[in-house]
């Protein structure tokens, strides 16, 4: 089933205006709203590398009880990341690993790792972590990373995406929520939302309309992503 909101050819059309704030987008798949409730709380880490509004939308759907989950603890690499002042704000602990103060990305996915062990971290979020990370973290946590990207994957991999988006002329782009894998934003997908690229768009005021869907995406994915797995474990478990 899809989650959807379309809009009316009309919204992108106008010639009275050169660009139309729109924010409805389409989303798939779509989460049983009660989805969240049976599952057992997840506990997540948190990882950041800049403003954190992802972060915040993940912390504030867990107050709303629309996930059942805790945030264990923020990592992130930037001293100057507001992703910080946010956890702070939210009673998290974050802790800093600096990337340039580890002499390869082995050494820093190793001292992440262990933040995380010792943070008891059962799924890890990378809302925004600005880093290519290796196997060293990957297979410390296989198929419970996650990370989000403002593309509609495969489309438009890597740094820039939204930037490609408006450089091929597109008109529908959006986000991705996948699985973190060896080769960049090449994981299964779990959770997608389609944005229109409108008239007189910039990077920036695209950039805001998917950020919006990310907030939204998110959240659901992560207990989608926790309840496929929880699912499968059990079927193992029952066949075994």
């Amino acid at each position: 089933m899809i989650a959807s909101s379309y809009l009316s050819a009309e919204a992108f059309m106008s010639t009275d205006s050169p660009r139309v704030e729109v924010t409805s987008s389409l989303i798939a798949p779509e989460v049983p709203p009660n989805l969240h409730q049976d599952l057992p709380q997840i506990r997540l880490g948190v990882m950041a590398s800049g403003n954190g509004s992802n972060f915040e939308a993940i912390a504030q759907a867990i107050a709303n009880q629309q996930l059942n989950a805790r945030i264990q603890v923020l990592i992130y690499n930037n001293p100057e990341a507001k992703a910080a002042v946010r956890a702070e704000g939210w009673g998290i602990p974050a802790i800093l690993l600096n990337h340039r103060e580890f002499e390869s990305r082995e050494a820093l996915d190793q001292a992440i790792v262990k933040t995380l062990h010792e943070y008891d971290v059962e799924w890890v979020i990378m809302a925004g972590w600005m880093r290519i990370v290796t196997p060293t973290l990957i297979t410390a946590f296989p198929n419970r990373i996650l990370n989000i990207h403002p593309s509609l994957l495969p489309s438009f991999k890597g740094a820039h995406a939204v930037e490609q988006a408006l450089a091929a002329g597109v008109k529908i782009t959006g986000c991705t929520v996948h699985y973190v894998v060896t080769e960049v934003d090449s994981g299964a997908i779990v959770m997608q939302a389609a944005v229109p690229v409108l008239p007189g768009d910039t990077s920036e005021t695209l950039h805001h309309r998917i950020h919006v869907q990310e907030h939204q995406i998110f959240p659901r994915a992560i207990a989608l992503a926790a309840a496929q797995q929880s699912a499968l474990q059990n079927h193992s478990n029952e066949r075994s």
